[in-house]
Order: C-alpha cells, then structure tokens, then sequence
C-alpha cells in the first residue's frame, strides 16, 4: 500500500510517494503549477508516472485556507477536494491541510541538516512544548505547534496572513514613508509576503516596483538602495514576530520558512533590532530561538505525520 503526499503553492506542485511510512526519495517530483488547469491534472500525470500505484490515503497540504475537505491555493486558481481526490486514487482516506499546517507536523522530526539556528535562547529558559512556524514567501501565515512529551504534535490552522497589519508596524512605516504611502500596506499578508517586499523597495526609492528575487540579487551585489530596503524590511519581520512571540509563547522555538524567510536569515542583525525593539514584555522574545527551516521536503514528512 502506499500513501499520496503532496506541497502545494502557488508556483510549484511537489508530490511524492510513501511506502512503509517512509517517503521514496526517487518519487518526489516537481511540477510547474503554469503547466496544468487544476491540480488533479498534476494527480492523474504524478500516477501515470508512477505505473498507477495503489493508493490507500492521500496527504496534501495546500497553500491556502482548508475548510470542510475544500481548499483553494491564495495565489492560483485551483481548487482542491477531499471527496474529489478520493475518487480520482481510489484512496480510502484523503487530507487536506494548509501549507503550514503540514510544516508544524514536521518540526519534531527535522534533522540538524534541515533546521539552521538563528539566534540561540537561554539554556535555563522557562520551557512549554510550544513552537511557531513563520512562513514568508509568495504569501503569508504561521502554525502553532504543541509538542507532547511522547511525540505527538498538535498543528493548529491559521490564516494570519489576512489579518490587519500591527499599528506599531504601521506607525512605522507611516513615520518612514508618509501616511498615505503607510495604507497599502494594510495587511499582513500584503507587507510580508515577497510583494510586500517589492512593494516596500517601490515606496522608498520612488520607482516602478520590481521582484523580490531582483531586490535580492541587487542587495548581494551591493546595490545601496537595496540593501536599505532589506535592512528595514528585516527590521519589520523582526517586529513581527515580536508580535506573534507574545501571541503565541513559542519557548521551544520560532521557525521561519519560505524563500523570504531565507533571505532574512542573512540579516539577523536586522531583524534583532525589531524583534528585540520594545522593552515591554521584553523577556518573551529573549527566551525564544529562531530557527531556519531549510529542508525542502519538511512539508511532505509534515503531511506523512499526520496521516500516522
């Protein structure tokens, strides 16, 4: 019997094969979300590669809100359901979970090699078996994890990207860039997601907006302007996860994810000076490491782990 596992964003469709509860590293194939209709078209094309195996449960996890077996990706326009996949792999059980969702099953399981630290935490800390997953990247959301002493890990779902953006966050960017400026970044989503980065370089350099992969290139190259930008826009993710530590409490860590959370491992320096800017209830984001998820298949294991 083998199991279905699939990542889902809005760019790219990743799906694999376990057997025995273990992923068949030569299954996992990308595909190019430009090149299909709808994800079932990826199903069908990912089977017939695969000579049609027997599947007997399905894991997706899906960069979008989940919601009574139904799902739609933020960023594309395909729609998934658990009833529908059923009946295309003959499974007897299918999951739909959010992106991050499946990466907050995976954070017990993650190797040394999969997980860099970013900032280190008193070892004497007070401990509560609880995490944050941070994921920055085409969009924007977190997954509260709470790790029980034999194992077992509670993911909670959550749409953070689509809340309104902080007001200290806000005043700053209003103090930085004028009020008017300040109101297109209305969300959280809309500030922190990789647009947000371009649109942030656009409000400061007074320029047509360009991708986030450009401002990239252009800060590794030394380009003022850009480095600038990422500086602030670091020092904003710092801020923002201030916020979410006194949210959430996550004493065992905090995770980014995603290419733009990547891009701020670089920068810690930054993104200490937001995370660390205010005095009140200071000792939260003191006694919180940040971590970097860098395993590219830390999505598929989540989403073995919660079908197990």
């Amino acid at each position: 019997m083998a199991m279905l596992l699939g990542d889902v964003g809005g760019t790219n469709a990743r799906l694999a094969i376990a057997r025995d509860h273990v992923i068949d590293g030569q299954s996992v194939t990308r595909f190019r979300g430009d090149d299909f209709a709808g994800f079932d078209d990826v199903v069908r094309r990912f089977l017939q590669e695969q000579d049609q195996p027997h599947i007997e449960s399905v894991c997706i996890a899906v960069a979008g809100p989940v919601s009574g077996g139904k799902a739609r990706l933020t960023n594309r326009d395909w729609d998934f359901d658990q009833d529908r996949l059923a009946r295309l792999t003959d499974a007897d059980r299918v999951l739909l979970i959010n992106d991050l969702t499946a990466l907050g099953h995976a954070i017990p399981s993650l190797r040394e090699d999969g997980v860099a630290v970013l900032r280190t935490a008193p070892a004497d800390r007070a401990r509560n078996d609880q995490a944050l997953v941070v994921g920055l990247g085409t969009g924007f959301n977190v997954c509260a994890v709470r790790m029980s002493a034999g194992g077992g890990v509670t993911a909670m779902e959550a749409e953070e990207g689509h809340t309104n953006l902080p007001a200290n966050i806000h005043l700053r960017l209003a103090d930085l860039l004028g009020a008017q400026t300040a109101r297109q970044f209305a969300s959280t989503e809309e500030t922190f997601a990789g647009r947000g980065l371009s649109r942030l370089h656009a409000a400061r350099t007074a320029s047509d907006p360009i991708r986030a992969e450009d401002i990239a290139r252009a800060a590794r190259a030394g380009d003022p302007a850009a480095v600038a930008t990422y500086g602030l826009f670091a020092e904003l993710v710092g801020l923002m996860c201030r916020e979410l530590a006194l949210h959430f409490m996550p004493l065992e860590g905090l995770y980014l994810a995603g290419g733009v959370g990547r891009s701020i491992a670089d920068r810690m320096q930054d993104f200490q000076r937001g995370f660390l800017a205010q005095p009140f209830m200071r000792h939260i984001p003191e006694n919180t490491p940040i971590f970097l998820i860098r395993d590219d298949m830390a999505a598929l294991h989540g989403c073995l782990k919660a079908l197990t």
